[in-house]
């Protein structure tokens, strides 16, 4: 225990919190910009890039997004249902990483996954999310060419985290419940961090690989997009250039960052199924059965929706298809992985009851200073 309370030290907490902060002001504030200048400054490669991208897209049209929204007599139920996921989505990952960082009970390995799984989850929806409900307010669906591309750069980096991430978390599971006595050294701090490092890394690799070749091809006049953000297929579906050799690449890209972490989460779960099965007692085999199929929900749920979307040949496609699945994966999921993973642990609800006992006391003091 006392081990993990390094991960919640001063410096990191404020670390943490001043890149969340700064990232959400641009996501969440500066959308009307799209908040594409911050990302390429970051990137630090953006005149390079854009340059090859505008040899190809001189024109400066923008993209229309035909967005989830298209459908008169239901637009308004939709952009209520999705705007309360996503302020719920915030809201449950964010109460999360608060947890997790202010409660000493929760400074172990898994929670301090959970805490980057929530912080990926709160970004990834965000880079979607605002924009599409933004542009329903105001009656609008484009987005310009830097937009789409930076859209695109964070999506396929945030998703490419959060799939190694959740491989790697379930051998987490694997080992704490079939190797309890080598938990402490296969889950040291040092293994976690290269945990966190290696999922950043192979969602960052994915982003630089991708989006500057998907953005680098001529587009159709026309520039509609049918789906509700910038994702490949729905991109490259405006090409008038050969794309089967960059689909090959994508094709392998996909078998690496869905097929392989999708592999590893089936094995984990199946060796702790195995393990669950021969316990002696039978309520801890309820509980434990409980809570591995409600991961494995929402894990495939998460993992099939993007293979349909990225390994399904495209004769098996439609946009109405690809809108929905995309939704799954998109909007739902970050909404969907706090309650699952996390809310409904007794550890988790005891850390909050704790933190809103403190709440209350801090109330209390305060009116009676007053």
């Amino acid at each position: 225990m006392t081990v993990w309370r390094g991960f919640t030290s001063k410096y990191f907490l404020q670390t943490f919190a001043s890149f969340y902060l700064t990232i959400n002001l641009y996501v969440l504030i500066l959308i009307p910009c799209e908040y594409s200048h911050f990302i390429w400054k970051i990137l630090g490669h953006s005149s390079t890039i854009m340059g090859s991208m505008e040899v190809y897209n001189t024109s400066s049209t923008d993209f229309t997004l035909m967005g989830l929204f298209n459908k008169k007599d239901i637009s308004g139920l939709l952009f209520a249902i999705v705007s309360i996921i996503f302020f719920t989505a915030l809201m449950a990952n964010g109460i999360m990483i608060f947890l997790i960082h202010t409660d000493s009970r929760l400074h172990t390995p898994m929670y301090f996954l959970l805490s980057h799984l929530s912080f990926i989850d709160m970004m990834y929806i965000s880079t979607i999310v605002p924009k599409m409900l933004v542009d329903y307010l105001l009656g609008q669906r484009t987005i310009s060419f830097m937009g789409c591309t930076a859209q695109h750069f964070l999506y396929l980096t945030l998703v490419g985290a959060e799939f190694f991430l959740l491989g790697l978390m379930a051998y987490d599971r694997y080992v704490a419940i079939c190797n309890p006595l080598r938990y402490p050294v296969l889950m040291s701090r040092q293994v976690c961090w290269m945990i966190i490092v290696g999922s950043w890394f192979g969602g960052f690799l994915d982003g630089f690989l991708l989006t500057p070749i998907t953005m680098t091809f001529p587009f159709c006049n026309s520039r509609e997009i049918n789906h509700f953000f910038c994702e490949a297929p729905a991109v490259l579906s405006l090409a008038y250039a050969d794309t089967a050799l960059y689909e090959t690449v994508m094709y392998v890209c996909c078998v690496l960052m869905l097929l392989i972490p999708f592999s590893v989460v089936i094995a984990s779960y199946a060796q702790i199924l195995t393990t669950v099965h021969h316990m002696s007692s039978v309520e801890g085999r309820k509980k434990a059965f409980a809570t591995c199929s409600s991961h494995m929900t929402v894990v495939t749920l998460f993992y099939g929706a993007a293979m349909y979307t990225y390994m399904l040949p495209h004769s098996y496609h439609s946009p109405a298809q690809d809108t929905v699945f995309s939704v799954f994966y998109t909007i739902l999921t970050p909404m969907l992985n706090p309650l699952i993973y996390s809310l409904r642990n007794k550890d988790v609800t005891g850390a909050l009851k704790r933190a809103m006992g403190r709440f209350k006391c801090t109330q209390k003091v305060s009116g009676d200073v007053f």
